[in-house]
């Protein structure tokens, strides 16, 4: 199997893993607010930062993976701003209709896609705008329902959106950057991610539920169904770093409204929630633009291995003509020594 194969079934792997981690913890948390009406949103996130650093430490100690460390402060920076953009969308929620809430979600692949124009200097083709198009066009459709403004909402949208736009483009480039894999940036960052949110946290679910997190009745089935979250989310935070250094930051967005199509979809099979015409015609248009997206992004993928491979030969057939060239790799006839006669045979 060729590297190309290799990272392909690599990048599989971590879509897959991504989808199924996260429509597995959104059902479970959805039965632990709506059914056992534990509604700490950003409580339950530092919790589940935390025992993500935990479980990655002991991967460290059993020597799974091999700690790297570089760059403190770019660490302590990507940290810092990604608990404060988880943050910011559950204030961004409580402050705002759920329908307005969904277009700022909408919002962050666009806001991705300028960032990344501006700032990177990354270039997006066409028809890849019009398969973004067409997926925003159908979760749209699927999930917007009331838009009720409000400034103080709004302001805090705008946050969330360029914060979450911010960490997820940092999460590609660092990693690229300084050669490291999820997994270590994961764990560096972690500390710093859960310590935001742990002092945050409480007087957020305060500030938006009115209820206090510490005077919560913790029943047994409660505890339980808190701990299988926190289980899955250490493959949820595993998968999106995956994701994001694998492919791109849009590349996630993308996902992320495939699993919002997948959770609509298993909430009226399983639970029986609401469902009509507009989640059906949004779905399917979404998916649509899901198949177009990947269509042209396989294909200009491709496209780019092809010129790549191509210059590469051009580079190489260019030093066998040239003599100079050859003659620097020591292939040419000048290189070559004359015979050294030992002194037993003169």
């Amino acid at each position: 199997m060729g590297e190309g194969d290799k990272f392909q079934l690599g990048t599989v792997g971590a879509l897959s893993l991504s989808v199924v981690s996260s429509v597995s913890i959104v059902i479970c948390n959805k039965a632990l607010m709506s059914t056992l009406h534990f509604i700490f949103a950003t409580t339950l996130t530092s919790w589940h930062l935390l025992v993500t650093f935990c479980s990655l430490h002991v991967a460290l100690k059993m020597r799974l993976f091999e700690h790297k460390p570089f760059d403190q402060k770019a660490v302590m920076g990507f940290g810092i701003l990604n608990g404060i953009s988880i943050g910011l969308l559950n204030l961004s929620l409580g402050f705002n209709s759920v329908g307005f809430f969904q277009m700022t979600k909408l919002a962050i692949i666009p806001c991705t896609i300028l960032l990344e124009i501006l700032f990177l200097g990354k270039k997006f083709s066409k028809r890849i705008q019009f398969s973004l198009a067409i997926l925003l066009l159908g979760v749209g459709i699927a999930t917007v329902t009331d838009l009720q403004l409000n400034a103080l909402g709004s302001f805090l949208s705008l946050l969330a959106v360029v914060t979450t736009c911010v960490a997820q483009i940092m999460t590609n480039t660092i990693q690229k950057k300084f050669k490291v894999s999820s997994t270590q940036l994961l764990y560096q960052s972690c500390p710093y991610q859960s310590a935001v949110l742990l002092i945050s946290g409480p007087y957020l679910d305060k500030l938006l539920t009115n209820l206090s997190v510490f005077s919560f009745n913790y029943t047994s089935e409660v505890t339980a169904v808190i701990i299988l979250s926190c289980v899955l989310s250490i493959v949820v935070n595993f998968s999106t770093f995956l994701v994001i250094g694998k492919t791109s930051p849009v590349t996630y967005q993308v996902l992320g409204h495939l699993k919002t199509c997948l959770v609509l979809a298993f909430g009226y099979i399983i639970v029986r929630d609401p469902f009509n015409w507009r989640n059906i015609l949004g779905i399917l248009v979404a998916m649509v633009g899901m198949v177009m997206y990947s269509y042209y992004c396989a294909l200009e993928n491709q496209q780019k291995s092809a010129e790549s491979s191509g210059q590469a030969l051009q580079m190489r057939e260019g030093a066998e003509s040239d003599p100079l060239v050859g003659a620097e790799n020591g292939n040419s006839v000048f290189n070559k020594r004359s015979p050294v006669w030992s002194k037993e045979k003169d």
